[in-house]
């Protein structure tokens, strides 16, 4: 995996043996949250929960933060989404972490209550919270500060019990012997929410969880859990059989791009490195979006490239080639990246942003034509 610098790494918060990176992510479409923790110091993470239809956004975030992911584990085989955890795997190399108990093909890390996941300095104690399903499990930080907890325990909330091997019986002896007995201040993080609701805290879901908080006995739980009266996801027939393959596809993807091996920013952006654009330069495009000046600068351009500036591209961009890809340069990336996006609104397909610019293309040592002897910087 590539790596690149990750200064953002370094405003991650301290916490127990070493300082920690923590991301949480959202799937608007399914309500799922998916959370990356990096122990800083080795750049190892985890990553908890990956969306298969996310794959391409939380593999960009992984290597623009230069983390090395050692596991991709679910807390439990979903119903409504189909995991992430094989496209990382194949993305990454990084082992697919899920309970022994689920039953997946695929799965490298078979998961047992007492167990540890490893990623640096830092873990993930496993702890089995079956009722939800019989495959369910909890992952508590090890200084006990977090806890990841699938659809065991919600905010305000808990996983069904009506399908998947539940039993609320199971669930409320999770709920209360593994989860409940976490400090009061360990922070809270579910596996879904459907109404904005981040996080919570065992002290909180004691206190006001409507299902079995406060006063609330076991008879109170079972007695609400069996009347609840819900309809089936309405992914499950797609979910569960791709969750038992640990979201491997029953056939070879074939969205991702042909002419070109893109990679994803976080924003969302298609890229290409400069080594391949420069090996296969005669078959693209070049796209240089600066001023006239620029152009005809100190700071060089690419041979062969097309120069259209920023401000004229819109009423331009019929005049580039249909029969070969784009890719679009400027100095820095800043630039290239605004009009990337627009030839793509605009319906153009085979295009992509030059990663890092002609700064990075010169930094790598690839030739700049009419550059002076010392290279732009950043």
């Amino acid at each position: 995996m590539a790596v690149a610098v990750a200064p953002s790494l370094s405003l991650a918060a301290a916490a127990g043996g070493g300082h920690l990176l923590f991301r949480q992510l959202f799937d608007a479409d399914t309500g799922t949250f998916t959370y990356l923790l990096a122990d800083v110091a080795s750049r190892q993470g985890v990553l908890i929960d990956p969306v298969f239809e996310q794959h391409a956004r939380d593999l960009s975030l992984i290597r623009e933060l230069g983390v090395e992911l050692v596991a991709s584990v679910d807390t439990h085989a979903h119903a409504d989404h189909v995991t992430g955890s094989w496209l990382m795997h194949e993305a990454s190399g990084c082992a697919i972490g899920l309970a022994a108990a689920a039953g997946a093909d695929h799965v490298t890390l078979p998961l047992e209550h007492g167990d540890r996941v490893a990623f640096g300095s830092r873990f993930l104690e496993v702890r089995s919270t079956p009722g939800h399903t019989n495959g369910c499990l909890t992952f508590v930080l090890d200084d006990r500060s977090m806890a990841f907890t699938g659809d065991a325990l919600l905010v305000r909330g808990c996983g069904r019990c009506d399908f998947q091997q539940g039993n609320p019986h199971t669930l409320w002896a999770s709920i209360t012997e593994q989860i409940f007995t976490l400090p009061d201040s360990c922070l809270l993080y579910p596996g879904h929410d459907y109404t904005g609701r981040t996080m919570t805290s065992v002290a909180e879901e004691k206190a006001f969880n409507v299902r079995l908080g406060g006063a609330a006995t076991e008879r109170d739980f079972v007695g609400h859990m069996e009347n609840m009266k819900l309809p089936h996801p309405h992914k499950i027939a797609e979910a569960l059989p791709g969750n038992l393959r640990s979201g491997k596809p029953r056939q070879a993807d074939g969205s991702k791009a042909s002419w070109a091996p893109l990679q994803r920013s976080y924003a969302g952006l298609p890229e290409l490195m400069p080594g391949w654009v420069a090996d296969h330069q005669n078959q693209l495009t070049i796209l240089d979006v600066r001023s006239s000046e620029e152009f005809e600068g100190p700071d060089g351009r690419v041979a062969g490239s097309v120069l259209i500036p920023l401000p004229d591209l819109e009423a331009r961009a019929g005049t580039l080639p249909a029969d070969r890809p784009v890719v679009v340069v400027c100095h820095s990336g800043s630039r290239s990246a605004l009009a990337t996006q627009q030839l793509l609104k605009a319906g153009r397909h085979q295009v992509a942003n030059l990663h890092g610019g002609l700064s990075r293309w010169a930094a790598e040592g690839y030739p700049l034509e009419g550059a002076m002897a010392a290279r732009p910087t950043a």
